[in-house]
């Protein structure tokens, strides 16, 4: 292991930094989704996809696994993981033996220096009380010119609202500046348009905002439903694992990087690994070779 990632090993050993149930806000296999909801993770899985043929690829924060199906069917190797046992547990029941997966802190992942070819990381990074310790960790965890992907909902749109558990939402600027930091070239894309939205949601997006500013937004999933009939309508259950029939996969817009994105509820981030000098989580300036 190198001296960062022995850094971060014995730093974060000495205290685990989150401690919140995390299946009040996970999506989890059979409950209730809205139709916007299950698009949400056929195109993200999709263009996770895009990006992982023949590929060592982990997904932490994996939460239930929609996607692994569709990841493991395109990667060379896949291990995957989430913080929450309990959500873990859903997931290990479903693949059983056919992905690999372990509870591991997306902070300290438990792999080998230069091992992966990508890691993934989907609406979580808000989550994470020190989310510098794990771009850090990407260095140390990909090989020359790795990829991470991130997906995180879009804190510049009007009607924003963050969620329960979460630390930090990164804009386009902000995580742009973010990954800089680390050595990544980033390229930013936009998905789900809220001009583009069904008239029933634009119409109501006033009404979120007002319950958004005055605190009246539930907190968990189950207090939620109600306000998602309202706003998005139609529900399903949420598939265990999606596959290629779930939905029709469309490809997010590239948006402009070191500027806001007011126009699309989800951004995503494909942030190559540089072969440069790299800062570490602590500030120090690390060499790359």
């Amino acid at each position: 292991m190198t001296t960062l990632g022995r850094l971060n090993t014995m730093a974060l050993s000495l205290k685990k930094p989150m401690h919140a149930d995390f299946s009040t806000v996970t999506e989890l296999a059979y409950a209730p989704i809205s139709l916007e909801q299950l698009d949400r993770l056929v195109n993200r899985y999709g263009w996770a996809a895009s990006y992982c043929g023949g590929k060592d690829v982990v997904e932490a924060a994996c939460g239930v696994g929609p996607g692994l199906g569709i990841l493991s069917a395109t990667a060379r190797t896949l291990q995957a993981g989430d913080y929450s046992p309990r959500i873990l547990d859903i997931a290990r029941r479903h693949y059983r033996d056919r992905v690999s997966l372990s509870e591991f802190d997306a902070q300290q992942m438990p792999f080998e220096d230069g091992s992966k070819d990508v890691i993934i990381l989907f609406e979580a990074i808000y989550y994470l009380p020190h989310p510098d310790r794990f771009i850090s960790e990407c260095v140390r965890v990909l090989r020359g010119d790795g990829l991470v992907l991130l997906t995180s909902a879009n804190k510049d749109v009007w009607d924003f609202h963050p969620s329960p558990h979460s630390y930090e939402y990164f804009g386009v600027a902000e995580l742009g500046r973010l990954l800089a930091r680390f050595g990544f070239e980033c390229a930013f894309y936009g998905f789900q348009p809220v001009d583009l939205a069904p008239l029933r949601q634009r119409l109501l997006r006033p009404v979120k905002r007002v319950a958004v500013m005055s605190g009246l937004m539930p907190k968990t999933m189950n207090g939620k439903r109600w306000l998602k009939r309202l706003v998005f309508g139609q529900e399903m259950p949420m598939p265990a694992e999606i596959t290629s029939a779930t939905g029709r996969y469309t490809p997010p817009q590239p948006i402009p990087a070191g500027q806001p994105d007011r126009r699309h509820k989800i951004i995503c981030c494909a942030a190559r690994k540089q072969l440069a000098h790299v800062t570490s989580a602590n500030g120090d300036r690390v060499s790359e070779c």
